[in-house]
């Protein structure tokens, strides 16, 4: 049972993104708040912090304009909510999960608390269903699983945008006739970004498929704390009361932590690592911990968030921390970029811990496995031997240094550079890859059991 609606005009300070109204002794952590202007705008805020007879709220909208005698906040006694239906599907949503699309308000089925739950431990089912993207670095070599949560590492200037439409187009889960959705969180984005993204999902008809949450550059900052939680409101519905798997986009997680480092210093917090706050892990694991697959339901989530690295430095917080609660990661390649290599995907780096468990016999092929390992290993090789003949040139390498040198050439422009024209199938992805190492001797292929090669391998004509 929620407490009944109080209002007060006695609102004290006002610091950046936050206000202070005192005389409010039983205000609820998460309440929302209506706040009036003099002017007759309303905005919404949430109750930060309750103190004895003082109450911290935090503004969606900003704090501009706001007028510490002439304004009233009205306590509602309930949380923040969003109302959920089937008919959310093909629609976008601002930030704070209003319409934007001039559709106007989704008549509710149910109406859900943005702030949800992480998925009880002893609930989840194994992920094991694997989902292509349609991208061979990421299908062949670091599969997604239905049900994980792989982010994608980038840096200023990288395709990642370009590479997240993409993948909302192409991806389905492998083998599975059971609907397809994808629910797509920006935060921070340009208006130029936006338009991309409308513009990408309208032409390929994946818009009909897909929710929108877009909170946009010159947006209030604070109102990209709720535009995770928005997003995974409607992900768990279409999920969990659908039915659906759905595959969540966020981008980008590092604009999510610059607003709680807003937050934070207006609260003048102690700060943590580059003034972050030390919260900052317990925070983004109540996003991350979000997906899933539950035992006895038939959808799923997966998360796919974009972490943009300051100065490509994936020891920063934001990667760091997100490294901890994820189950691996996709990293973009600057150097793969400048050479026109399109998605820039570094393999060596890039890890599917969940990989295992959604490849193989029945999954996806019998030789996948194997395979990828041995791509791996000799891509790692071929990199080795470019750093050596950088040093003593190629006249010092042996005839099978020189098969593994022009093998990581082919991988790079053949295997990961495919381009954004279209996806490819996990077959062709493995036949390509087969295509790449039939021309190594057989001896050489280390990791590949005898009677794999004699089934899958194609000899190139000398």
């Amino acid at each position: 049972m929620t407490s009944p609606a109080r209002e007060y005009t006695s609102v004290t300070t006002v610091a950046g993104p936050l206000m202070a109204v005192s005389g409010v002794g039983d205000a609820a952590y998460g309440e929302v708040v209506e706040i009036r202007l003099p002017d007759g705008e309303r905005r919404l805020g949430q109750v930060l912090e309750s103190r004895l007879d003082l109450a911290v709220v935090q503004v969606f909208g900003g704090t501009r304009d706001l007028d510490t005698e002439a304004t009233s906040v009205r306590f509602t006694g309930e949380p923040l909510r969003m109302a959920v239906s089937p008919e959310i599907l093909g629609r976008v949503f601002d930030g704070a999960g209003r319409p934007a699309d001039g559709g106007g308000a989704v008549i509710p089925e149910e109406v859900r608390e943005i702030s949800g739950a992480s998925i009880n431990p002893t609930a989840r089912a194994f992920p094991q269903d694997c989902i292509e993207t349609g991208i061979s670095a990421i299908d062949g070599m670091n599969t997604l699983v239905r049900g994980q949560k792989l982010p994608i590492f980038s840096g200023a200037g990288l395709p990642h945008s370009r590479l997240a439409a993409q993948i909302a187009r192409q991806a389905r889960v492998l083998g599975d006739a059971e609907e397809f959705a994808i629910v797509f969180g920006a935060m921070g984005i340009t208006s130029e970004e936006s338009r991309f993204f409308l513009e990408a999902f309208e032409e390929t008809g994946a818009l009909e498929h897909a929710v929108i949450f877009a909170n946009l550059a010159d947006d209030p900052a604070i109102e990209r704390i709720v535009t995770p939680r928005c997003a995974l409101t409607a992900a768990e519905y279409l999920a969990f009361s659908e039915g659906m798997h759905v595959l969540v986009i966020l981008q980008d997680i590092t604009a999510y932590c610059e607003a709680l480092r807003e937050v934070s210093a207006a609260r003048e917090e102690v700060p943590a690592r580059r003034g972050y706050p030390g919260y900052m892990y317990t925070d983004l694991a109540s996003i991350f911990e979000r997906a899933g697959r539950i035992k006895g339901k038939k959808g799923s989530i997966t998360q796919l968030p974009i972490i943009s690295m300051p100065d490509d430095d994936i020891t920063h917080p934001v990667p760091d921390l997100t490294g901890y609660i994820t189950e691996g990661q996709i990293v973009l390649s600057r150097d793969l970029h400048r050479k026109s290599v399109y998605p820039p995907i570094d393999v060596l780096p890039s890890l599917s811990r969940l990989m295992p468990g959604g490849i193989g016999k029945e999954k996806t092929r019998e030789d996948h496995g194997a395979v990828s390992d041995q791509m791996y290993a000799a891509y790692a090789r071929g990199r080795r031997l470019e750093s050596l003949v950088a040093v003593i040139g190629e006249e010092g390498l042996t005839p099978t240094d020189r098969l593994y040198l022009d093998f990581a050439a082919r991988f790079e422009r053949e295997f990961v550079g495919q381009g954004a024209a279209a996806g490819r199938t996990i077959t062709e992805t493995l036949d390509l890859a087969w295509g790449l190492l039939s021309r190594f001797p057989d001896d050489e292929l280390k990791r590949i059991d005898p009677a794999l090669i004699a089934a899958h391998a194609r000899r190139e004509k000398t």
